[in-house]
């Protein structure tokens, strides 16, 4: 009896879970705009009919309550993958990404920003996900060895022409070509640059900031990054206790999670410039691109770094064009995945302004990672004042968690793009019925 024809491999199922930790409790994550954060993730899993049983793993970052609204716009966002034959799926994630953000239905309830787009990221990461695990490579080396011509066919430059165009994008890649190699084997062998936000949260008493400042020095990090914007004398007395603790060697950056007005922003920093801070994150509304600008004028020499709620490239086009940041602060999981911040690093390497990406949240670690190290294979080329966020939370709940000693993440060799949680941690912190969650009510997220 013979074996009928292999039918074509296609993507069958789709799974979302409302997955949410208690952050709140030990005010892990606090900050002046955010008091109360319980890291959450609405995360998705694609599954498919092919033989090697991989699946896609990705999900969209909030804080608690609302996540679950975020998961309802992942399935509706997903139900569209349900069918389509894998192998041209995967191929195409140019296409993909065009089909889902350009919807003639989903489009209006964006347009490419909010809790729909970030759906897309989250299902659009998932797919990356599944293309490196079945290339046996992790996602930033993936893309790293694509060619120019197949990384901008993963962009939409529309919108963006005014700024970037197809040929000067591939102009970018081909000049970072010659380098590969010997950039990617400086990573392996190195590691990538660190900072890290740990010690900082606005919900600590001063001798937990004294402790872990001590510590990110010896950990061996040079950059430390203190939440403000809630009371000028504590911000005071805090950058104070910071700075003497780890010394004029050290970086601080301070994040006002867009606390502020243009003009108290401008003042405010003026009161901090004695500590030195190394720049001013999120110092007024994200969409605020004009008043971005005037703050980055009004506080020079201390610079701006912004972008982890910028909801699209076409704000962060407008942003470098005006010269409203000094540090370009890309987000995994808020634009529309991989296919956009691969548009946005572009931009951010025509304008020559360094990307230092956003992590702070479950997960984010170890999915912006992928992203920074294959600018810096393919795209940039430069280390030069660059460096990733790092926070140290949640990430024992990952299959492939990042690692970071002496202050640099290790380049991830696994297959995959990092965001696969365990199945014990999705279980236990399902929200409302985990064994964390039980017995908890809505108010308690």
């Amino acid at each position: 009896m013979t074996a009928g024809p292999r039918t074509t491999p296609r993507i069958v199922a789709v799974r979302t879970l409302d997955v949410r930790f208690p952050t709140s409790r030990e005010l892990d994550g606090s900050d002046a705009m955010n008091p109360d954060p319980d890291y959450s993730a609405a995360y998705v899993v694609i599954e498919t009919d092919a033989d090697d049983d991989l699946a896609g793993h990705g999900f969209a970052f909030t804080i608690g309550r609302g996540n679950e609204v975020q998961t309802a716009a992942i399935d509706t966002v997903s139900s569209m993958l349900i069918g389509r034959p894998l192998e041209a799926t995967l191929a195409g994630l140019g296409q993909v990404w065009t089909d889902l953000v350009h919807d003639s239905q989903l489009r209006w309830l964006g347009p490419e920003k909010g809790v729909i787009h970030m759906a897309i990221s989250a299902v659009v990461n998932a797919l990356w996900d599944l293309r490196a695990k079945r290339a046996g490579q992790p996602l930033w080396q993936l893309l790293a060895g694509l060619s120019p011509e197949e990384l901008v066919d993963l962009v939409d430059f529309r919108y963006l022409t005014d700024a970037l165009t197809r040929d000067e994008a591939l102009a970018i890649l081909r000049a970072a070509e010659p380098g590969r190699a010997q950039r990617q084997r400086a990573l392996l062998a190195d590691g990538y640059p660190a900072y890290t936000t740990s010690p900082g949260w606005l919900g600590y008493d001063d001798d937990k900031l004294r402790r872990l400042c001590r510590e990110a020095v010896e950990d061996g990090f040079t950059q430390i990054k203190l939440k403000v914007g809630a009371d000028l004398d504590d911000d005071r007395r805090r950058m104070r206790i910071a700075r003497e603790t780890v010394g004029d060697g050290i970086r601080i950056a301070v994040d006002a999670n867009q606390r502020w007005d243009v003009a108290d922003a401008i003042s405010w920093v003026g009161e901090l410039a004695e500590f030195d801070p190394w720049w001013v994150e999120e110092p007024t509304s994200p969409d605020d691109v004009l008043g971005l600008a005037a703050i980055a004028r009004g506080i020079a020499p201390v610079k701006v770094a912004t972008g982890e709620h910028v909801a699209n490239r076409v704000v962060f086009k407008q942003l470098l064009q005006t010269g409203a940041l000094s540090y370009l602060q890309i987000d995994a999981a808020r634009v529309g995945g991989v296919n956009e911040n691969v548009a946005i690093l572009l931009l951010a390497a025509k304008f020559g302004v360094p990307v230092c990406p956003h992590a702070g949240g479950v997960g984010l670690c170890e999915l912006v990672q992928h992203l920074a190290m294959f600018d810096f294979v393919a795209v940039s080329g430069s280390l030069d004042d660059r460096v990733i966020e790092y926070v140290d939370h949640l990430h024992e709940h990952f299959v492939d968690p990042v690692v970071v000693t002496g202050g640099r993440y290790h380049a991830p060799t696994a297959p995959g793009g990092s965001g696969q949680m365990h199945e014990k941690s999705l279980a236990t912190f399902r929200f409302p019925d985990g064994a964390e969650w039980a017995g908890s009510t809505e108010g308690d997220a």
